[in-house]
Formats: structure tokens, sequence, C-alpha cells
């Protein structure tokens, strides 16, 4: 029904910036979350940002103030904005549509070298 493609990922320098996207096909109206999850080797995916219907964002601690969701895009596409990558951030991250029914991407690799 729905299938969520990220891209994006890539190897990039510790203080580097990648942009990754995620592109929406099938009905997601009845979705009551859009977001960026993530999951570093040996760790359980964790939640990065999530924008919430009706446009609230939030943030995990650890990407606040250097990644963002910007306002302005498409309603079947989510970007994920990366500044300031640390070597921490080096993980897969996943576009999720989160509802009664949820979504997930196949992932994209970030690694960041110090």
């Amino acid at each position: 029904q729905v299938q969520l493609v990220e891209s994006g990922g890539g190897l990039v320098q510790a203080g580097g910036s990648l942009r990754l996207s995620c592109v929406a096909s099938g009905s997601i109206a009845s979705s009551v979350a859009m977001g960026w999850y993530r999951q570093i080797p040996g760790n359980q995916r964790e939640m990065v940002a999530v924008r919430l219907r009706g446009g609230t964002i939030t943030y995990a601690d650890s990407v606040k103030g250097r990644f963002t969701i910007p306002g302005d895009n498409a309603k079947n596409t989510m970007y994920l904005e990366m500044n300031s990558l640390k070597p921490e951030d080096t993980a897969v991250y996943y576009c999720a549509v989160l509802g009664r029914d949820s979504y997930w991407g196949q992932g994209t690799q970030v690694t960041v070298s110090s």
C-alpha cells in the first residue's frame, strides 16, 4: 500500500552536512506523524525527528540544533537536513509514516568519519 524510499546517505567527514530525502507513494492521509529514525550498530532504533500532523516537529536531544526537517516539503516528500555531523551520527537512517498502520523505508546509510 505505502512505500517509502530514502536517499541521500553517504560518507561525510565530521562537521559536514547531508540532506536525506524520503518519498512516499500510496495513501498516507491517515498518518499521525512522519519522521526519521536511525539505528546505530548494536543499538535499537531511535527517534531522530518526527513531524506531527499539523506541523509540530520534535527532535531528539542528540540532534537538536543540528538536524532540521524543512517546512517547505511537498506533502509526499520529507527531508532531513543534517549539519555539523559527528561520528556518533553514523547509522542507518529510516523514514517512517506512523499511525494505526505504520510504514518504514529500507534505510539509507550515513557514515561520518572523524
